[in-house]
Order: C-alpha cells, then sequence, then structure tokens
C-alpha cells in the first residue's frame, strides 16, 4: 500500500504541474463563454472524464501505440507543440469583447457539448502533448521483469482520476474566478494564459527538435 501512495504521489506530483488545471480554467472560460453556467458544469465533467481516459491511456498503452505507428516521442512533441502554439496564438488575438461584456449564455445542446469538449479542450489545451509524453515515458519506465506491474497500473489510474477531479473543480468554478476578478482582471489573466500558452507550445516543439537532432549522426549537427 505504502508502494502505491509514493507512486501515486510521484504521478501527481509530476503530471499536474503541466496539466495545471487552475491556469487553464481562464481558457476555458473564454472558450465557453456562450454556454449558460449547468452547460459549462457538463462540459468540464466531460473534459475531466476525457482527460483521465487520455492519461490514462498514455501511461498504459502509449508506448505500444507510438511503436505500432512508428513515431517517436520527440515527433509527438514537435507536431503537439505547433498545435498548443498555434491555439495560443488564435487564442491571444481573439476579440474579448463578448466576455468582457457579460455575453449573452444560452442553453446548448448536450451533444453539441460532448463533440466540442475533447478538441481543443482536452487536447491540447489540457491534456497537452507536454502531458502525454510524460505519462507515455512514465509508463515506459514501469519494470516490467516480474510480468504486468499492477501496483504501477493502480498508481497510474489513481493519479490519474485525482488530476481528472483537479480539472473538474478548477473548471467548474472557472465562471466564479471570473466574477472575483472582473472583466478587466479576467481579460488580463486570459491574455496572459494564452502568451504562456504560446509560449509552452515552442517549448514544447524545441524539445521535439531537439530530440529529434539528437538521433542524427555527430557529423550532422
Amino acid at each position: 500500500m505504502l508502494e502505491v501512495i509514493k507512486s501515486t504521489i510521484l504521478f501527481f506530483s509530476t503530471l499536474f504541474p503541466v496539466v495545471n488545471p487552475l491556469g487553464g480554467s481562464p481558457i476555458f472560460l473564454l472558450l465557453s463563454h456562450e454556454y449558460s453556467s449547468a452547460a459549462r458544469s457538463i462540459l468540464a465533467r466531460r473534459i475531466a472524464i476525457n482527460s483521465f481516459f487520455l492519461l490514462a491511456a498514455s501511461f498504459l498503452i502509449g508506448t505500444h501505440i507510438l511503436s505500432f505507428f512508428g513515431i517517436s516521442l520527440p515527433v509527438v512533441q514537435v507536431g503537439g507543440g505547433l498545435l498548443v502554439a498555434s491555439t495560443g496564438w488564435m487564442m491571444l488575438n481573439q476579440k474579448l469583447d463578448d466576455e468582457t461584456r457579460g455575453a449573452s449564455q444560452h442553453p446548448v445542446d448536450p451533444g453539441d457539448i460532448f463533440r466540442n469538449a475533447f478538441y481543443p479542450l482536452t487536447m491540447p489545451l489540457t491534456v497537452g502533448p507536454g502531458s502525454i509524453s510524460i505519462a507515455i515515458t512514465l509508463g515506459a519506465n514501469v519494470p516490467r521483469h516480474h510480468g504486468i506491474d499492477f501496483l504501477a497500473i493502480v498508481s497510474a489510474l489513481v493519479g490519474s482520476l485525482l488530476i481528472a477531479i483537479s480539472v473538474f473543480l478548477s473548471y467548474a468554478g472557472a465562471e466564479r474566478l471570473a466574477r472575483i476578478l472582473g472583466p478587466s482582471g479576467m481579460s488580463v489573466i486570459v491574455r496572459l494564459s494564452s502568451f504562456l500558452l504560446v509560449c509552452i507550445g515552442v517549448q514544447i516543439l524545441w524539445n521535439g527538435v531537439r530530440g529529434l537532432l539528437a538521433t542524427l549522426p555527430s557529423g550532422m549537427h
């Protein structure tokens, strides 16, 4: 039991700062500002569920999927970094007039919420290429000389669940945060979060490029 607790803490503490649900909540609010509070809560729950399965799957079978398609982690980082940076750039240049002046909220079809929940709100904005590559790396480093390590699997599932709960609480409380900060404060937070998202995307891209360069023969770089 102690080993499971230690492994769970390691999994959670490694991935939580990268997922950063608190930092992502203003972006979530920006991209869901036209939804009612009830619809936004449904959306937050769906994103949390998606995040759980995405992190757990990355840990458990991520290396096998990449091997099957012949994709390396640096390539995932390059593609994901481009995606994150472009999403951050789009939000950085998005007008905030509706949000800052209290856009009208309206109920939406739950099916529409579920269609839009995975991209871009779950991936890459919540569980992006950085989180996925870390989860895959943690899964790849699990000792397997005694067969399947069930303790590691339980730790990863519990850690993913804790992160998913933190995502739901942060996103479901985003509207309350907006009321506390006010329109001007929320606008500043959204702009800063969007800029940081661009920087994170560039950093992930650079990590991937550096990994790819390291695979070249020594005389070529």
